[in-house]
């Protein structure tokens, strides 16, 4: 992550975060999906779970408006309901930036600041359809866990999240 800065985010980066949940996807699921993108990420998270959650910037180069760009994000808490949990929310890497290992560093320190709140499991969720994400995961060591049906051989929980809104259950002790 050389050149980079990594930050808790505050409330004003809202309205980048907003802009990278509708560019960064590729259009997946068109104006809908970008919708539904940035409704899972209300400022709400910046407010409340800043502390947990994480950015990734970049200087804009020299002669531009000397801000920093988003390159990437994780938001994350821990469980106020199981003392041993903590949850990834959202995780988005700028297209440029995938691959690099910006995702897995986000994960890695995501993971040592849960430790430090005493902090043994990490869950998340995804969407069947995002292969990528299951892909993801399961490379950075989470387990699926068993869902009530199987779909092109991945444990799905059908309606998790309200009809028609199956997931994909993840957990990773540490």
């Amino acid at each position: 992550m050389s050149g980079l800065t990594v930050r808790h985010p505050h409330p004003s980066d809202h309205a980048a975060l907003q802009g990278a949940l509708t560019d960064w996807w590729g259009g997946m699921g068109g104006e809908a999906g970008a919708q539904q993108r940035r409704l899972l990420v209300p400022r709400l998270f910046l407010q409340h779970f800043a502390g947990t959650s994480l950015l990734v910037e970049e200087p804009e180069p020299a002669g531009t408006r000397g801000g920093a760009a988003l390159r990437a994000f994780l938001i994350g808490f821990l469980s106020q309901t199981d003392p041993d949990t903590a949850y990834i929310h959202f995780v988005g890497v700028h297209p440029e930036a995938q691959r690099g290992g910006l995702g897995s560093a986000l994960y890695q320190r995501f993971f040592d600041l849960v430790r430090e709140h005493g902090r043994s499991r990490v869950r998340s969720i995804t969407s069947p359809v995002n292969r990528n994400s299951i892909a993801y995961h399961t490379r950075m060591g989470f387990r699926i866990e068993a869902g009530d049906r199987t779909e092109d051989g991945v444990e799905v929980h059908t309606d998790y999240d309200g009809p028609g809104l199956d997931r994909v259950s993840f957990v990773r002790e540490l």
